[in-house]
């Protein structure tokens, strides 16, 4: 079991980078957050969890331990596999994810493309006991930042990047990266180049 590798990013993918530790290149599927929080030529540690199938071995990886136990935890749930379990944390980070758990907060979870209310009721079922209990109250504030979007243009960005499955949360971030750096008035589609570039998209 390869529980956690310690390289230099050689390459960056939509889904996915290339980790090369001892002059092997090992192709691990993350997160936008984790695609976006890195460059090319960093050194960069990722826990990480090998999934065996019949005909396929795919590694997934994590900056974060607790982001790689609530991988490993999501898939318990009946009907989810590695890449719902991604999609779950691409969405929610581990501490929102126990939140909605221990709120039964079915409507949290279906932010996640392709988990509807069914689906998303058999994880409040199955992931009870399970997770952690969450931390303080001070998630709520952030819940609450998180839901003050842009208008015009800056929305349209932001949804588009959701689109290309990037977090909600990491669009935003993107988007309101560019706007801080740039003095003059932008279209939505340089506006979404540069955003792109921002989260490593354009590599």
């Amino acid at each position: 079991m390869i529980a956690s590798l310690t390289g230099r990013v050689a390459r960056i993918d939509l889904d996915a980078l290339v980790l090369e530790v001892g002059g092997v290149g090992y192709l691990v599927r993350t997160t936008p957050q984790a695609l976006s929080s890195t460059r090319h030529g960093a050194e960069l540690t990722l826990h990480t969890e090998l999934v065996v199938r019949e005909d396929s071995m795919t590694l997934f990886g994590f900056p974060h331990p607790e982001e790689a136990e609530t991988f490993r935890i999501v898939q318990s749930v009946s009907g989810i596999g590695p890449r719902t379990a991604l999609a779950v944390l691409a969405v929610l980070d581990p501490e929102e994810l126990r939140r909605a758990v221990a709120e039964q907060d079915a409507k949290t979870i279906t932010r996640t493309p392709g988990i509807g209310p069914k689906v998303a009721s058999r994880m409040l079922l199955e992931l009870g006991g399970k997770l952690p209990a969450p931390a303080g109250p001070a998630a709520s504030e952030g819940t609450a930042g998180a839901s003050s979007l842009p208008s015009g243009v800056d929305a349209d960005v932001v949804v588009a990047l959701v689109g290309l499955g990037w977090a909600e949360k990491g669009a935003l971030s993107a988007v309101e990266g560019v706007r801080a750096e740039t003095d003059g008035p932008l279209d939505a589609a340089e506006l979404l180049r540069r955003a792109l570039r921002q989260l490593g998209g354009s590599r």
